[in-house]
């Protein structure tokens, strides 16, 4: 999981997953229902004015961002005034924003929450629902109109600003691809059978050890960087879990997993886990990245960008895709929620988000993207592929035990679809019977 930049390899996503696993545990655990029965109390802090404290990631470029959002708000509400930081050290930004909520000071606004934690900190009691201000529901939604409602609490209520995307898409390197004898400027990837026999000559021909290296670790959120992906495009949008129910035994989910189990049983891609970059090593002639890829590699690899697969080759325009987002929450113990829902529309504003998309490439998850920033993408054409990409995303489901939900799911398909122990269809249809629970559960 990305929690405090872009680029993580697999040896720090495993080791992220993990604490936030345990962590998120351990601070329900602790908290119990999370009903924090503020009462009176609450409904004063929902429009109490003054200073506020708020975190931001440790990306550089964000940090940038974000202290240039909080100088321009300071300098005309010294009333108000916000402190900004990073989020304290710890083994993942999950882990310490979840002791925080259990400790009662979480700052008021944390630029770096993640989709997935969302309804664990909704249940210790820790966000305060968009949708307790006047405005808020309507704000959102015309900010990102119908992508509002993939974060959606069951509650049907809003306990995260829907905030930037890094929709993934299948980055290769020209020079290997050509390397293999294949086209390098429209390599033939749209379906499965593309994807597979372009993977077959780039091995084959030794031009890269693998055709693409995603980490074949069970850590729950890997699969959102293999299967999801191309679940997500394969259905048209279909989210894992919806209305309570899996939906990945369909016909859709089996063809997905069995893809993947081809290329890993074809050694297409590797089962054991590169602990570097394997794109950037030249080991991999493809890899499934955002746009943060962009910076990373641009100066370094001679790369393209298309959609992921799909079995019968969709066109760019009817292929979505996993969002890889980062939101933003309101937390509870925030004294000056008023000031705070100020800041966060300021800090959403067409402005801001145009400087944000400026300075580190991540796309704003607003409905406008592509015709509200026209100079900016004229400026770095590079990055329209991605901007409308940001337009078709899935977004992990809102539901509850979403941690574990994810975990059940991947030690199915690492188990069935990467070790090749079992089938996958049955491994799916295991994996379903369990999540059907687990998402009932409140």
């Amino acid at each position: 999981m990305r929690t405090t930049s872009r680029v993580m390899t697999s040896r720090t996503r495993t080791t992220v997953g993990a604490t936030l696993t345990v962590a998120l545990a351990a601070t329900l655990a602790a908290c119990g229902s999370g009903d924090d029965g503020g009462g009176a109390d609450a409904e004063a802090a929902l429009t109490a004015k003054g200073p506020i404290t708020i975190w931001l990631s440790n990306n550089p470029d964000e940090v940038a961002w974000g202290k240039a959002m909080v100088e321009k708000w300071n300098a005309a509400h010294s009333d108000q005034k916000v402190t900004a930081q990073e989020i304290p050290a710890g083994k993942s930004s999950e882990e310490v924003i979840g002791a925080a909520i259990t400790a009662g000071n979480a700052p008021c606004l944390v630029y770096n929450t993640s989709p997935a934690a969302v309804p664990q900190f909704q249940k210790q009691g820790g966000l305060v629902p968009l949708d307790d201000f006047s405005d808020g529901k309507a704000y959102v939604e015309a900010r990102s109109g119908k992508t509002a409602e993939q974060y959606t609490s069951s509650d049907g209520k809003l306990y995260q600003m829907p905030w930037k995307s890094n929709p993934v898409m299948i980055f290769y390197n020209k020079t290997l691809l050509a390397k293999a004898g294949v086209d390098a400027d429209n390599p033939p990837l749209k379906t499965y059978d593309e994807f597979l026999a372009t993977s077959r000559k780039i091995v084959q021909s030794k031009a890269a050890q693998a055709a693409i290296w995603p980490a074949p670790t069970s850590e729950f959120f890997q699969s959102w960087f293999d299967f999801y992906p191309l679940y997500a495009a394969e259905t048209g949008g279909k989210q894992l879990v919806e209305d309570g129910k899996a939906t990945f035994t369909d016909a859709a989910g089996t063809s997905v997993a069995d893809f993947w189990a081809t290329m890993y049983k074809e050694k297409l891609a590797p089962a054991e886990k590169y602990t570097a970059d394997s794109f950037a090593d030249g080991k991999a002639a493809m890899a499934i990245v955002g746009p943060w890829a962009v910076a990373v590699y641009g100066d370094k690899v001679k790369w393209g960008v298309v959609p992921v697969p799909t079995s019968t080759g969709k066109s760019a325009a009817e292929t979505y895709t996993f969002s890889d987002a980062k939101n933003v929450g309101l937390y509870s113990a925030c004294e000056n929620q008023g000031t705070a829902w100020e800041v966060l529309k300021f800090s959403t504003s067409k402005e801001q988000d145009g400087d944000l998309l400026d300075r580190t490439g991540q796309m704003p998850l607003r409905t406008d993207l592509a015709s509200a920033y026209p100079d900016y993408f004229a400026k770095k054409p590079e990055y329209k592929t991605f901007a409308d990409q940001a337009s078709r995303t899935v977004e992990v489901p809102n539901v509850p035990n979403s941690v574990e939900i994810w975990q059940d799911f991947r030690d199915q398909y690492t188990a069935s679809v990467i070790s090749g122990k079992g089938n996958p269809a049955d491994a799916l249809k295991t994996a379903a019977a369990s999540i059907d629970k687990l998402a009932g559960q409140q």
